[in-house]
């Protein structure tokens, strides 16, 4: 099953300088149909306004996972962490038993993020922060762990919950698959830009695919496009 999500279905709000799209439930955002999808809890697509961005806030028990696609973003946080995560790049903030942080675009144009939160597996760990970058052609054509709990992802940021963030980069006519462990696993797909079918079903910027009971996945683009893609456990 997949079931397409466009753009124009998704909860909007506006945050000062900040136009937010929401693909779950999220702050005044309610759909009880779009709580979650599997362990996977948010995914915010963000456009922030130079000079804006989130205030320091308090979290605990979640794992927050940040997709660069636009701009740059200067994360600060309780801990003393600073950092720059720039387009193409990951963040990732385990709020474990608790940290406050700000996200800022200090940078001279919009700043477009996925701020994707996911259901640790476990709790009561201390929280930490860690950025990485990840060159653009290495993850040309095919999926690329960004940040995974998974063993045998060693090059990604670490989580800790039984889920991967992967992306991939396809020019116009190229294909990427990906396989899923078993039909179990909840996937969730949304393009950062460009155009893209997946098994058939075609997407556009900014649109939502929620995939379940699937082994394996095909992405054909018909334009070049930048995909990000959640591969979670089921929650328990």
């Amino acid at each position: 099953m997949i079931e397409h999500r466009p753009v124009g279905s998704l909860g909007v709000a506006r945050h000062g300088q900040i136009d937010s799209k929401s693909h779950f439930s999220f702050a005044q955002y309610h759909d009880p149909l779009r709580m979650h999808w599997g362990v996977l809890r948010a995914w915010n697509d963000d456009a922030i306004a130079p000079g804006s961005g989130f205030l320091p806030q308090p979290q605990a028990d979640m794992e927050i996972i940040t997709y660069v696609h636009e701009g740059a973003i200067t994360h600060k946080d309780s801990l003393g962490n600073l950092g720059r995560t720039a387009a193409g790049d990951v963040q990732v903030v385990s709020t474990g038993t608790g940290i406050r942080h700000s996200e800022y675009n200090l940078e001279p144009g919009v700043t477009r993020i996925f701020q994707i939160w996911i259901h640790p597996s476990q709790q009561g760990a201390l929280p930490s922060w860690g950025c990485k970058p990840f060159p653009k052609d290495e993850r040309q054509h095919r999926f690329v762990a960004l940040a995974s709990g998974a063993s045998g992802d060693e090059d990604a940021l670490p989580i800790r919950a039984d889920a991967r963030v992967l992306g991939t980069l396809l020019k116009a006519g190229e294909t990427a698959t990906y396989r899923f462990a078993h039909a179990g696993r909840y996937g969730y797909m949304v393009l950062a830009k460009g155009r893209a079918e997946i098994n058939g079903i075609a997407l556009r910027s900014q649109d939502g695919a929620a995939i379940h009971g699937e082994r394996e996945i095909a992405v054909t683009a018909s334009e070049d496009a930048e995909l990000v893609l959640v591969d979670a456990a089921g929650l328990a």
